[in-house]
């Protein structure tokens, strides 16, 4: 990002989000006349239930178009905590749960919130784009938690013990996890409760939001549920869970976010959300309550579907020389590992993301997500398009690669 002198040394301390400027970049090139597949971006393409679209125009005829409480109505509150409870598990209440404009916000807020700087932020790499840049414009450093293919993408209590050091501030979890789909079993995470319980000043940020979208069976595992005394209410209360809309309810543009965690956590976020956006919009929060509180029938569905979009681009990468991945327990991504491409004109990740542009393919490179930190050279797509749609990028990706 080209800087200038006025521009603070926190957001020097952050670049853009790959992942929206590989999106960016292909809606301009398919407006310029060039036929782009986006598999850049986690965004399903099955339409909003029809419920949901009836609540928010039900609301707009009603005229809730004014301010609510900055930390969301309270009949949205109810609903976001009838998810944690219901979906996941959690003991909550409507006093321990905020709403946010996506869940981006709130974990935005959170470390905003709690990050001094010098603290450090363990992430488990790969990781999400958003999560090593939102701790380091906080202030803090990032300690990369590599995982690899051949442990499923998740890390260690072992590991994250030998992470943590008196500056830790936030260990940040992400199951089923973005980019790699990983889902953390009921038992590893209980002995990384085991190393927090040695271990009380760090907080931890428990990103659930494609719980609903896992395709083994079987309930969904997350810290709060298994260690509701981690989770408690009081000043002793660290646990951050984070959850919404957009992905199990296709709602990625109403933008809302759930979260919920001890009070004083809450209420710190709710402090900054005053000053940043206010409330999140009234009528999606109506979207949002009728999302939660309507049938979740669909969802059957919509696993499905996606489950064998995820088996047909596992079984056509895993077919092509010189890539590889992983079959992803949840959420709607695939890493793949292009290491054998890499070299000679194909420089890096990112111009193996180039090379399968000009093929009229948009991905994100595995650098983006940290991928340097576990050793993993490749790119990441998104499994969120009609199977037709995914037919045709991944010829164009074989394509890609023969060319090489």
């Amino acid at each position: 990002m080209k800087s200038h002198p006025s521009l603070s040394a926190a957001l020097q301390r952050i670049e853009p989000s790959q992942t929206t400027a590989m999106t960016d970049c292909a809606t301009s090139l398919r407006e310029a006349g060039r036929d782009i597949i986006s598999l850049s971006v986690g965004e399903p393409d099955l339409a909003t239930p029809d419920h949901v679209v009836e609540a928010m125009q039900q609301a707009l005829r009603d005229g809730r178009t004014r301010y609510t409480p900055v930390g969301g109505t309270s009949e949205a509150k109810r609903a976001a905590a009838l998810h944690f409870t219901r979906d996941l598990g959690i003991e909550a209440s409507p006093a321990n749960v905020t709403i946010s404009a996506g869940g981006k916000q709130a974990i935005f807020h959170a470390l905003c919130a709690t990050i001094d700087p010098g603290d450090e932020v363990v992430i488990p790499a790969p990781w999400w784009v958003s999560y090593p840049e939102i701790a380091r414009f906080a202030g803090a450093s990032v300690v990369p938690l590599p995982t690899t293919p051949a442990s499923a993408f998740r890390f260690t209590a072992k590991a994250l013990e030998a992470a943590i050091t008196p500056r830790t501030r936030w260990l940040l979890l992400n199951s089923p996890g973005n980019p790699t789909g990983a889902v953390f079993p009921a038992d590893e995470l209980l002995a990384i409760a085991d190393v927090l319980d040695r271990h009380p000043h760090v907080l931890v940020m428990s990103d659930d939001i494609y719980a609903p979208l896992r395709y083994n069976g079987g309930d969904h595992a997350t810290l709060a549920a298994l260690r509701p005394d981690l989770a408690a209410n009081g000043d002793s209360g660290r646990v951050l869970t984070v959850s919404g809309v957009s992905k199990s309810h296709a709602m990625t543009g109403l933008r809302i976010g759930f979260a919920t965690g001890p009070e004083w956590l809450i209420l710190a976020m709710e402090r900054l959300q005053s000053h940043s956006s206010g409330n999140p919009c009234s009528i999606s929060q109506a979207g949002a309550v009728a999302a939660m509180e309507g049938s979740q029938a669909f969802l059957g569905d919509w696993r499905d579907i996606f489950r064998a979009r995820r088996d047909l681009v596992c079984a056509a990468i895993n077919a092509m020389p010189g890539l590889s991945t992983p079959v992803p327990d949840g959420a709607f991504y695939c890493l793949v590992e292009a290491a054998p491409l890499i070299g000679g004109k194909i420089a890096d990740d990112g111009a193996l993301a180039l090379h399968l542009l000009e093929h009229g393919v948009a991905v994100v490179p595995a650098s983006a997500f940290g991928g340097a930190h576990c050793g993993l050279a490749g790119f990441r797509i998104s499994f969120a398009a009609s199977e037709d749609t995914l037919r045709t990028a991944l010829q164009r990706i074989e394509t890609a690669v023969k060319a090489l």
